[in-house]
């Protein structure tokens, strides 16, 4: 049974993940807490995890279902997850190339910029959230914003960093 609610959950979630996986954090996190398959703190260690691994930000869906049904949940969160957004971007893409370049296509790729922005600043808002417990976090996560962005420095030398800082508070 809880393997037919993962594969309705995310199926339904996968329709609405303009923009990729990371827009949908908020509404994820939603659904993990209320059905009660893990709290909020640990949704974001999950993702977390999700995004150190190699491959693409839809891993934390398959972490979720492992975690709440083992193999057979993580098969079918990925599943409900790609293949109805798979099958909604098939269609989609060939209607766009019909009618690239007409006023709609415009239109409607000037409504979805706004919309995705949105949706991932709402994403980044709920790890931060999850993640910053403390006044010492915030200062933390906005410093490294704040690096990542005045020095254009690549976010893994900045995991890194903050690797080895943690690490030494282990010594």
């Amino acid at each position: 049974m809880i393997a037919l609610t993962l594969l309705w959950r995310f199926g339904l979630l996968s329709l609405m993940a303009v923009g990729g996986a990371n827009v949908l954090l908020p509404e994820l996190q939603r659904l993990v807490v209320e059905q009660g398959w893990m709290g909020a703190s640990q949704f974001a260690e999950l993702f977390a995890l999700a995004q150190a691994a190699p491959g693409p930000n839809v891993l934390v869906v398959s972490l979720i279902g492992w975690h709440v049904a083992g193999v057979v949940g993580a098969l079918v969160s990925m599943l409900g997850m790609c293949l109805p957004s798979s099958v909604l971007s098939f269609y989609v893409s060939r209607w766009w190339a019909e009618h690239h370049g007409s006023e709609l296509t415009r239109l409607l790729a000037r409504a979805l910029l706004p919309l995705t922005v949105g949706l991932v600043g709402a994403s980044a808002c709920l790890l931060l959230q999850a993640a910053n417990r403390d006044a010492a976090g915030w200062a933390l996560s906005a410093a490294v914003a704040l690096i990542a962005w005045r020095l254009n420095w690549n976010p893994l030398w900045l995991l890194l960093l903050g690797a080895l800082v943690g690490g030494l508070g282990w010594l």
